[in-house]
């Protein structure tokens, strides 16, 4: 499909646009990147379209994001885009800033039941009837010049799926609308809320068999790994091995033998940073008692599944309802932090991660569900 595209290589060029796109009341917006070695996502191009033109931008030729970071943040203008969570990461990192309001094609077709995390092309051929080429997924978007088949893939992307808005805007009602809305400001939300380092040991796998004096260690580990990828600009696991987190916490190991037969440590981890590593796990194990972290709270035991089951249950009888696909109605972690507020034997309290419409139409229904299981005294 040939596609008339308007390049945009320099800071004059971009900010003309941006005024321009800031009077529109949409813009479909995509990126390209990579992300091989590297912490953070490298654009190799934007593209932008109002449905009829296509605008590629060079991010390798712009200083100026400014005029850029004003129309993400225009609340006149709809951003559109699809599963867009690492374009978020993109945007952030070139920009500082995130877009607002954000419509996401991938949670409209949710909202409309046409299926759950839909891939963008089956999206584009079950709302267009387009089958979309797939050959540039992964290819170099770095490379300069960028090829013929990359061009036309990046473009038709982006055509494309301001055309998919177009559609979808049409089949949703006002509510459902507003509620995609609602949910691209929570994932806005989120992406805007940088994990703080030192909490970063609450999501390591197996932490919560961990003594406190253990997770004390394992806070400090997370919390170097963390700021080392940041730093380094490179993968966590490049630094420190995910699966090596808790056996070092647990076992301590105080010489480079012991920490090299640590599970799946990488020697070049041992031969880099390995000494630091036996430093840092010394001084963390020797924190005060009244310095340690909180024991951590134990996964709900298996036989809280039925309960889980029957909470599930309230958002599937709302969804086929709405008509919209049970996966976007309860989030399985908002249904275990509901549980963990009282279980086994209640009371119970809606947990702050229910919020919106979801809390207003399911909250008081799945607090009665376990009221009528009897869980609640």
């Amino acid at each position: 499909m040939a596609i008339e595209n308007q390049w945009v290589s320099d800071d004059a060029s971009l900010a003309q646009h941006c005024a321009t796109w800031r009077s529109l009341p949409f813009v479909a917006v995509d990126t390209e990147f990579m992300r091989v070695d590297t912490f953070y996502p490298i654009a190799g191009l934007l593209q932008v379209s109002d449905g009829t033109q296509v605008f590629l931008i060079d991010p390798l030729l712009i200083g100026d994001w400014t005029p850029f970071a004003a129309l993400l943040q225009d609340r006149a203008v709809i951003k559109v885009l699809h599963a867009c969570s690492e374009d978020l990461e993109v945007f952030l990192r070139l920009t500082g800033s995130l877009p607002a309001p954000l419509f996401d094609t991938q949670l409209a077709a949710g909202y409309l039941n046409l299926g759950f995390s839909m891939g963008y092309s089956r999206l584009v051929q079950a709302v267009l009837d387009i089958e979309l080429p797939k050959g540039e997924t992964r290819s170099d978007w770095l490379q300069r010049p960028l090829s013929a088949t990359q061009v036309s893939y990046a473009a038709e992307d982006v055509l494309h799926l301001a055309q998919v808005y177009d559609k979808l805007k049409q089949q949703l009602p006002e509510q459902k609308y507003q509620w995609v809305l609602e949910d691209g400001a929570e994932l806005v939300s989120n992406m805007g809320r940088e994990t703080d380092p030192q909490e970063a040991y609450r999501e390591a796998k197996l932490a919560w068999k961990l003594s406190r004096q253990q997770l004390a260690v394992l806070r400090a580990l997370c919390n170097w790994r963390e700021c080392q990828a940041r730093l380094r600009n490179q993968p966590r696991n490049r630094i420190l091995r995910e699966h090596s987190l808790w056996p070092l916490a647990r076992s301590q190991p105080d010489n480079l033998v012991s920490l090299a037969r640590i599970e799946d440590m990488h020697p070049k981890t041992v031969r880099q940073d390995g000494e630091f590593i036996l430093q840092l796990i010394q001084q963390a194990a020797a924190t005060p008692p009244a310095d340690w972290p909180p024991a951590l709270a134990e996964p709900l035991p298996l036989e809280a599944s039925a309960l889980l089951k029957k909470l599930r249950s309230v958002g599937q009888r709302e969804a086929e309802r709405l008509g919209i696909v049970p996966e976007l109605m309860l989030r399985k972690k908002t249904l275990e932090a509901l549980l963990k507020t009282g279980y086994p034997g209640g009371p119970y309290q809606l947990p702050e991660s229910l919020r919106g419409w979801r809390r207003e139409l399911m909250g008081q229904a799945l607090l009665d569900c376990l009221a009528a299981a009897g869980e609640v005294v």
